[in-house]
């Protein structure tokens, strides 16, 4: 059985050879914690796929923008010691540490007013397709047998994700009551921006995948209420998964932190059937989705945080993972990338007990 075969045929919660073992999301260290795991392994160049030979993930396609295009120039504001601020590819304003330590502090944004957004549609959003996918025949001539499977969609693509992302928390959440026109017609730009980029992808190619990433809930649930994401997002979901059925797409993912059970209630009846990574210390319990949602794709769902406190709480880990294997359905891993309190010796104890595990 291929890879591909495996991690599809298991996020479609149907009988494979062994369970998948990819290197995603669920095993990525954060930068930091890398270069503390190749410290204290004596190995420079440490690659956490390689030393532990897991699975590959499915391939991504390359394209110059599933967002704006052309990008907005890269620009330094300032610095100080310890910060820098800059605008990024997408016109957003953010101040970051030096040191990597964080997530950024989003300072401004470029959509303020229905004004704006006409501009950046105008501007930057229009097909361009061939500009977009100047790698996709490259792509094409080294996929050779396809045997890891092919990827649309990833970080920081999606219906809620992209807009919240454009106008900023605050104002998208403002703008569902003062200008839901304007939300309507981002998400309804974005969709048909990425249905024509995957479009041309798959008249190339199989897709294996269409991956959306939100991160639209933290530990109280969802950000916008069910009643919300019905008539807001899924009109687009839909489209979305009209799109997978008539290229004969099998999976359908979406990537939120928090905790996820409005959002999966939801889009569970427009299409998705992959969820990840189902963060522990949200509330969100793989185990208790599996008993739910007994056909579901689920992936990740470990605590991360037993990495860092020991092997008791390592094999608790190990524990519920075996459980998971046994009921069907899951891809292996945390419910996050690995933070840098974690350290290398724990981490390589946990993924060689998990190679045992899956017989790899």
């Amino acid at each position: 059985m291929t890879y591909r075969d495996r991690l599809t045929k298991t996020l479609l919660c149907r009988a494979t050879d062994r369970p998948p073992l990819p290197m995603w999301l669920g095993f990525g260290p954060w930068a930091q914690t890398l270069g503390r795991w190749r410290a204290e392994s004596g190995i420079a160049d440490l690659g956490v796929q390689k030393y532990f030979g897991l699975d590959p993930w499915f391939r991504g396609v390359p394209c110059s923008g599933f967002g704006p295009w052309p990008h907005f120039p890269e620009r330094e504001i300032s610095r100080t010691a310890d910060f820098v601020i800059s605008t990024d590819y997408r016109g957003i304003t953010r101040r970051n540490r030096l040191d990597g330590a964080c997530m950024p502090e989003w300072i401004d944004h470029p959509i303020k007013a229905p004004a704006d957004w006409e501009r950046y549609k105008r501007e930057r959003m229009q097909p361009r397709l061939d500009e977009r996918l100047t790698g996709l025949d490259d792509f094409v001539a080294k996929l050779g047998d396809n045997s890891a499977g092919v990827q649309v969609g990833s970080f920081p693509w999606g219906v809620f994700g992209t807009t919240r992302d454009l106008l900023g928390a605050e104002g998208v959440l403002m703008a569902f009551y003062d200008q839901p026109d304007m939300v309507r017609d981002i998400m309804d730009t974005q969709t048909s921006l990425w249905l024509a980029i995957y479009g041309r992808i798959a008249a190339r190619v199989q897709i294996d995948c269409i991956h959306i990433w939100e991160d639209m809930s933290g530990r109280q649930g969802s950000l916008i209420s069910p009643a919300m994401i019905e008539e807001f997002m899924m009109p687009h979901y839909d489209r979305i998964a009209t799109f997978a059925r008539r290229h004969n797409v099998p999976i359908v993912s979406v990537d939120t932190d928090g905790r996820m059970d409005q959002i999966v209630a939801v889009m569970t009846r427009h299409g998705v059937n992959g969820f990840m990574p189902f963060e522990v210390q949200a509330g969100s319990i793989v185990e208790d989705y599996r008993k739910q949602y007994p056909t579901l794709g689920l992936m990740g769902g470990l605590d991360k945080r037993a990495l860092a406190e020991g092997k008791p709480e390592m094999h608790r880990e190990l524990d519920r993972a075996a459980r998971l294997i046994a009921s069907g359905g899951w891809v292996p891993g945390f419910d996050h990338l690995i933070p840098p309190d974690v350290p290398w010796a724990n981490f390589a104890y946990f993924v060689e007990n998990m190679k045992r595990i899956v017989g790899l």
